[in-house]
């Protein structure tokens, strides 16, 4: 298995079609068996996917993302988790724990108050229970 992550700076970067980078990691038997950054080499939002499913990505990881391009990666076979934010390490940790939610649960698309920001607790997986659609 390979996860993609969209990467900046050790971080999830949060805007999918603006990566300049993405970390691979190498799964075997549910855990990290290597780890690589690569640039996109300007590849843009319609790219992305190809440039992903040339690499053999199985699912990936980032912030933001519009539709077109969750269409896109759906078309390429490649699982997508969205909404994300924090460390890339320990979402991809997360995904192999099997604690990482889908896009589906992890996309905001609300306002929240002012001391919470979507993603801060892990991928759109409240610790309390104060959110009704992320």
């Amino acid at each position: 298995m390979k996860i993609a992550v969209t990467y900046e700076n050790g971080q999830v970067f949060q805007h999918f079609g603006h990566t300049a980078q993405f970390k691979l990691y190498d799964v075997e038997q549910g855990a990290v068996v290597s780890s690589q950054v690569v640039d996109t080499n300007g590849s843009g939002h319609g790219a992305l996917a190809g440039f992903l499913k040339d690499h053999q990505v199985d699912a990936l990881i980032c912030g933001g993302i519009g539709g077109g391009a969750q269409r896109a990666l759906e078309e390429a076979g490649i699982r997508l988790y969205a909404g994300c934010q924090g460390e890339a390490d320990a979402r991809v940790a997360e995904l192999l724990a099997g604690t990482l939610a889908s896009a589906a649960e992890a996309t905001c698309d609300h306002h929240h108050g002012e001391d919470h920001v979507c993603g801060d607790h892990g991928c759109g997986q409240h610790k309390e229970d104060h959110c009704e659609r992320c």
